[in-house]
């Protein structure tokens, strides 16, 4: 079966096969993008009777028409028909059907190439700004968790295994850290999302007298593009914004798998609220972290739109070619899983429970003060290597005597080192081990307390 003719089919003997029609649209995905092309069109036909290309006349009913389309569009009145071929063409169609032939003159002196690129910088502009402000309300999460657990010790871990005592605070910071870095990323690439494109037409601009900065004014786009080859075919924009997106999963995907494993009874550190859990078919007493499990496995989905996007970007001759219609799934699903994720963490992580006595209980274990004894060793001349190997040997000693430092007596310690002294017991309780760490950036409670206050006061 046949179509009918397309607004480009002129140069065609035959019309579309309907297979070809159902492979090529981009309508079921790209309608989200109505608002922006409306918005985008209003400026240019502005733009267009302002420079007398077409009349005042024919682009204020131009501007009138696509308002009411908009209208429609958004009440969900409008009917979308089998043979837009995208959301650029069905509204062009709909105006052109409520005013008439002038509506043909709303695409003077551009082309869909520039048109969808305008359309995608527009969306991902405001969804840049969502995700930033989705971003300050997990920090801030973050920052209240550090405020209201201030001394809270916990068992830091490296290779998973118990490496030193910290404060839940000073863990906190760290994904504070994290997302903030996440901000700076989002915001140095908004500002390569915010470059007016429209006016480079189908790769080489126009002969028509447009004028471009005008249409970026109206549009409250800082600058514009300056190479009209690259403007149809870059998505580089895109590319980072998914980028930036997997560092945030990655982020969001690390807490959620420490998350999941405090809340196991063998580590028996955090209690998930009910709320943010969900319940086993078979199993009556399970309790599961469903939502961190999601944003853990919603991240790979993420990853694997950064390398569909580059994948897709990585071959394309110069400059625009069809197989760029294949950006706007990996980039909306992106913008739907991160802010998703963004929000219900925020959410769930102002509903957790923290067990402090077990935390605390647990930093003493797996003899995480051993490097204080070392760092004790040093303060005495000691050289490290050397206070290493005498530590090394005593935490032997006490495996073979299934004996904790905190057992040992003064003789004990001095079999492998007579310079021991009654002091060195202050050492080894884990509190004074995390408020040793002064330095800038450790996880002694008045550093920790300093970083608090800093960044309130940002």
């Amino acid at each position: 079966m046949k179509t009918k003719e397309k607004p480009w089919g002129g140069r065609f003997s035959e019309p579309t096969d309907r297979q070809v029609e159902a492979f090529t649209s981009s309508l079921h995905f790209d309608r989200r993008l109505f608002r922006y092309d409306i918005e985008g069109s209003v400026a240019h036909a502005r733009m267009l009777g302002r420079q007398g290309i077409i009349t005042k006349e024919e682009a204020r009913a131009i501007v009138a028409g696509l308002r009411k389309v908009l209208v429609d569009i958004e009440a969900e009145n409008f009917i979308f028909r089998p043979d837009d071929e995208d959301i650029h063409m069905a509204i062009e169609k709909a105006l052109t059907d409520r005013i008439g032939d002038v509506g043909g003159k709303l695409h003077t002196g551009r082309s869909r190439n520039d048109q969808v690129a305008l359309d995608i910088r527009l969306y991902l502009r405001e969804e840049i700004n969502r995700v930033l402000g989705l971003l300050a309300e997990l920090k801030t999460g973050f920052l209240k968790l550090a405020k209201k657990e201030c001394g809270v010790i916990l068992p830091g871990y490296t290779h998973l295994q118990k490496a030193q005592p910290v404060l839940l605070s000073h863990y906190f910071l760290a994904f504070w850290e994290m997302l903030a870095r996440d901000e700076a990323r989002f915001r140095d690439c908004l500002k390569r999302v915010n470059v007016m494109p429209l006016g480079a037409a189908a790769l080489a601009g126009t002969g028509l007298p447009i004028d471009r900065s005008y249409v970026a004014r109206l549009l409250a786009f800082p600058a514009v593009t300056q190479n009209s080859l690259d403007a149809v075919s870059d998505r580089d924009f895109a590319a980072e914004f998914v980028f930036a997106a997997s560092l945030t999963m990655m982020h969001m995907s690390r807490f959620c798998e420490d998350l999941i494993l405090w809340s196991t009874d063998e580590f028996g550190y955090v209690e998930i609220a009910d709320a943010f859990t969900t319940g086993s078919s078979i199993m009556p007493q399970k309790k599961n972290p469903d939502v961190a499990e999601l944003i853990r496995g919603k991240t790979g989905r993420v990853y694997g739109h950064l390398v569909s996007l580059l994948t897709i970007l990585k071959g394309l001759p110069m400059t625009y070619n069809r197989d760029l219609q294949e950006d706007k799934e990996p980039l909306f699903d992106t913008v739907d899983t991160l802010q998703a994720s963004l929000g219900v963490l925020a959410a769930m992580i102002g509903r957790l429970t923290f067990h402090r006595k077990r935390m605390e209980k647990g930093a003493e274990g797996g003899f995480s003060t051993a490097t204080d004894v070392a760092e004790y060793l040093v303060l005495k001349g000691v050289p490290f290597r050397e206070a290493h190997g005498i530590v090394g040997k005593l935490v032997a000693f006490c495996l073979q005597s299934k004996k904790a430092l905190t057992d040992l007596t003064l003789k004990e310690f001095r079999r492998f080192y007579p310079g021991f002294e009654k002091d060195l017991f202050a050492c080894l309780t884990v509190r004074q081990s995390v408020n040793a760490r002064k330095m800038i950036g450790g996880t002694a409670e008045e550093v920790v307390r300093k970083r608090i206050t800093e960044i309130e006061a940002r």
